[in-house]
């Protein structure tokens, strides 16, 4: 298979040609070999014919094409969405590479630091007259913390994903060493070598995952980046703000930037998460920094060899290597070496009392383990002090560096990890505890009475639960699952579980309630300590536009303000980006969280409580995903102000964080947008903001009309909806732990936002992304005319928020293809149904596409985004016969034929679309 990228001619993207034009002709190599001539000769014709359509829009060339692929034999079929799927992968890894050789020969010239850079925000911080004083005090509460969840979208497996790793690290050894002719052929074997076994693996699952599953995915990403990666942002961080904010001297962070968890934490809607999972989890965390720390450690012990002869160690160094188990002869002379033995082996005994057992530590050792971080890092920081001593800070300042902050990053827990639940289980656990202890019936009970009830049983010492009496299955359950996150906080750290999610939060009580559970456990003591943070997660619009009347209510109260105040009198609460769109549409979901995010940041200005945001989003735009810089500086001034956490979802996990170089530069992202947001008001448009507010609010009530009309309020939607998308096929697919749906029924309510999303861009409409802007736009323009334009390009011009909404859905749009969707409506049965349903959409689409290039000036979609476009329109041939034949595969599959093979077949091209499209699920 050949490879050339199409419309460009500049010099820079040479390098990513040649990496197409080489993957492509090994992948070619190995269809040939494996599959036969005459397939890959089959296989090329199509290609051929595919980029001839797209790119030289060749009606001729789509209809040969539509009529070679009606013609495929099944065998064919899978070969060809195998070959295809594979490509847009390799199309990945070489786009990755090469947007990170970008950036290496931006700062080789020298040129200006690139926006979304640390150093460009640092640029902009000092413009804005801020000093390290304030850097120093900001630094002193922040919390920025990216947090992996279990709603994956990511349909390859693992296996999958490490040779797709492993491609990556050869493909960037070979980008940048200068080899021989004989060393290159060696390396494009070794190339060879992986796309031959990638094509001879499985490349989805055929289990279904577990929870335990979906534990080990999870943690592959801190052993590929967040362990190593996150140490060096950290340093490297420290040193720039010591040069250029602090004349030089030392410029010391609190460990502010963590990696959070959901994965055996959550069990909203996921059965299979229980104290046991919890624990567990807990268990693999801990291996995995435990594991990394005794590694660190052996390297350490292997680049420390200064001697006594020629150093002199401090006394406290000497203490810990005179408590060495390592009595060699050998090691006499060498202090640090049989100190960091000393570390060595109190680790390890760590390690044993966690029941870990990475190790089995000399029988000579029985040294104590190590009850907390604290003195891990105080044996580790007497070894830098020590080194500084005699002249060897440049020897501090290396691996032992990293290490001291890893250890302080990831303690023994690794990452926290966040418990969540839905609210109606938290009630009816409470109400049997009030029925077993012979109290009032609070199913029964108004708001006001059950908020009475549950603060006098918050005030009073003694338990509701008691060991004498047997619960149902779940709330025995919910009991055992808050008794281990207090067994977890003794064993590993109260920063191993800090947080506590309650899903569908619509009142004060539904907090109090968790409140409740946690005093019974000792989570919650008599002395108004609150061990983990009670966070309310605000998922619909009528959630968001409630959210500031709940927080104010619940601000009222004495005791929970007490309780604020054993947590540096921070209150976190949690936004719904992906149920609030599928409820609300994307304008409506974007303007309520703005407008939250506003009430929610003067209501807690007047409480005097510090407000922690955390985003719940996911990786398409339709869940709140897009560029995340973009995304965080466009929020309301002070909602950020150094708390921000921001869930990370699907397969936008594996695109960020597998490749390390590319994963460093997410973390720098996300921390250079952090500090901008906290110090710079991008949205500064104090004098308009009436004005602009009023015209959302207009344009949202429309479009969230229209939007609801067609997903809620036509009842012909839900059967287009199940017929013209996977969505069926999805729920079969081997892509989580948990079931599609909430509950059982056929409604949209019913169903995950997740699936609700990747099911529109399997089929290439992006619905969530989209429907109700063009609507509520045009509904405007037809009553105001020009002027209503002029103030729609003036809100775009000046104000960040409109400015990202309208990029992300601009990249929906040009992702959307309605002629590919028109295929898939033919799927439906009651074919005058789904034209009338597919005409609204179409309708719509095209309104959108109009509008939104009225308000932004633009000619198309994307020309503002070039790189964007090329890359769409490069995978273009690629995607539409993968979208072609599942269509085919889905007829075939519907009428009886071929069982689990098409099954199979459909599974393979959810695959190979999701990976052309990336962000799509």
């Amino acid at each position: 298979m050949q490879y050339v990228v199409q419309d460009t001619s500049q010099e820079k993207d040479e390098p990513l040609r040649e990496d197409l034009r080489l993957l492509g002709r090994l992948l070619g190599e190995v269809l040939k070999e494996q599959e036969g001539e005459a397939t890959f000769e089959r296989i090329e014709t199509i290609r051929k014919t595919a980029v001839r359509f797209v790119h030289e829009a060749d009606s001729q060339a789509r209809e040969q094409l539509e009529a070679t692929l009606n013609d495929l034999s099944h065998e064919n079929t899978i070969a060809l969405v195998r070959a295809f799927s594979y490509f847009s992968h390799l199309f990945n890894i070489a786009e990755d590479l090469h947007h990170s050789r970008r950036r290496r020969a931006y700062q080789r010239a020298g040129a200006a630091p690139q926006p979304s850079s640390i150093a460009a925000a640092l640029q902009r911080l000092k413009s804005h007259a801020v000093g390290a004083e304030q850097l120093q005090s900001l630094f002193s509460y922040a919390l920025l913390s990216p947090v992996l969840t279990a709603h994956p979208t990511e349909v390859q497996r693992k296996s999958i994903l490490d040779c797709h790793r492993a491609l990556a690290n050869l493909m960037n050894r070979r980008s940048r060493a200068d080899f021989t002719p004989e060393e290159l052929v060696e390396v494009d074997k070794g190339l060879k070598r992986i796309i031959l076994t990638l094509w001879q693996s499985s490349e989805i699952r055929s289990f279904k995952l577990t929870v335990k599953d979906e534990i080990e995915n999870g943690l592959a990403y801190y052993r590929y980046t967040f362990l190593r990666q996150l140490p060096r942002l950290y340093n490297d961080l420290e040193d720039w703000i010591s040069r250029d904010f602090n004349d030089g001297k030392p410029f010391e962070l609190p460990s502010f930037f963590r990696i959070g968890s959901w994965i055996g934490g959550d069990r909203d809607g996921n059965p299979f998460v229980d104290a046991d999972m919890m624990l567990h989890a807990m268990r693999r965390h801990s291996a995995i920094s435990i594991g990394f720390y005794l590694e660190q450690l052996t390297k350490l012990t292997n680049e420390l060899s200064q001697s006594s002869r020629w150093i002199k160690a401090t006394p406290a160094l000497l203490t810990l290597a005179d408590q060495s188990p390592e009595n060699a002869i050998s090691r006499a002379e060498e202090p640090y070496r049989r100190a960091l033995s000393y570390i060595e082996a109190r680790l390890n005994a760590t390690s044993s009392k966690l029941c870990l057992f990475l190790t089995t530590p000399p029988a000579t050792a029985s040294l104590p383990a190590y009850g907390s971080k604290e003195e891990l890092a105080k044996d580790l920081a007497t070894l830098a002090e020590s080194l500084i001593h005699h002249g060897s800070k440049l020897v501090a300042d290396g691996r032992l560096r990293r290490l001291r902050r890893a250890v302080d990053v990831f303690g023994f827990h690794l990452a926290p990890l966040d418990m969540r639940q839905h609210s109606g289980i938290h009630e009816s656990v409470v109400a049997e505890l009030f029925e077993r202890a012979g109290l009032e019936d609070y199913r029964a009970l108004d708001e006001s009475a059950r908020i009475d009830a549950l603060l006098r049983e918050l005030r009073h010492p003694r338990l509701l639960r008691s060991p004498f009496l047997a619960y149902s299955d779940e709330t025995a359950k919910e009991l055992a699952i808050v008794n281990m996150a207090a067994q977890i906080h003794r064993d590993y750290g109260a920063d191993a579980i800090p947080n506590y999610i309650i899903s569908n939060c619509g009142d004060v009580s539904d907090m109090l309630e968790v409140a409740l559970l946690l005093k019974e456990v000792g989570l919650l003591s008599q002395d108004q300590q609150l061990a983990i943070n009670i966070i309310p997660l605000f998922e619909t619009i009528g959630d968001l536009r409630a959210c500031g009347d709940v927080m104010q209510r619940l601000f009222t109260i004495p005791q929970w303000k007490q309780w604020l105040a054993s947590r540096q009198h921070i209150q976190e609460v949690m936004l719904g980006y992906s149920d609030s769109n599928k409820d609300g549409g994307y304008l409506t979901s974007n303007w309520e969280l703005y407008k939250a995010e506003i009430t929610l940041v003067r209501l807690f200005e007047q409480a005097g409580i510090r407000l922690r945001l955390f985003h719940g989003r996911g990786g398409s735009v339709g869940r709140g995903g897009g560029p995340s810089y973009e995304a965080i500086i466009a929020q309301p001034f002070g909602s950020v102000a150094g708390q921000i956490r921001i869930t990370e979802q699907g397969e936008v996990i594996a695109s960020k964080y597998t490749n390390p170089e590319i994963g460093r530069r997410n973390l720098e992202t996300l921390t250079a947008a952090m500090l901008e947001a906290s110090f710079v008001d991008h949205n500064d448009i104090d004098d308009e903001a009436p004005a602009y507010y009023h015209l959302m609010e207009t344009l949202s009530q429309s479009a969230f009309e229209s939007y609801r009309a067609l997903v809620y309020g036509n009842p012909e939607f839900i059967t287009y909806f199940q017929e013209a998308t996977v969505i069926n096929e999805i729920a079969k697919l081997n892509i989580g732990s948990r079931p599609a749906k909430r509950k059982a029924g056929g409604s949209i309510a019913d169903l995950r936002a997740i699936p609700w999303v990747f099911s529109w861009s399997q089929c290439r409409v992006m619905l969530p992304g989209w429907y109700g802007f063009g609507s509520a736009v045009k509904a405007y323009l037809d009553q105001t005319g020009e002027d209503g334009l002029a103030k729609l390009r003036a809100m775009h011009a000046n104000w960040p928020f409109l400015q990202t909404v309208l990029s992300n859905l601009e990249m929906v749009l040009a992702k959307t293809d309605l002629s590919i969707a028109s295929r898939y409506a033919e799927l439906v049965g009651d074919q005058a149904l789904a034209q009338r349903v597919f005409s609204q959409i179409t309708t719509e689409w095209h309104r959108a596409v109009e509008m939104v290039l009225a308000i932004t000036g633009g000619s198309e979609l994307l020309g503002n985004n070039r790189a964007l476009a090329r890359s769409l329109k490069n995978r273009l041939p690629y995607l539409d016969p993968l979208n072609h034949l599942q269509v085919e595969l889905l007829r075939r599959f519907r009428a009886g034929e071929g069982g689990e093979d098409i099954q199979h077949g459909i599974h393979l091209t959810i695959n190979g679309i999701a990976a052309g499209l990336r962000n799509s699920g």
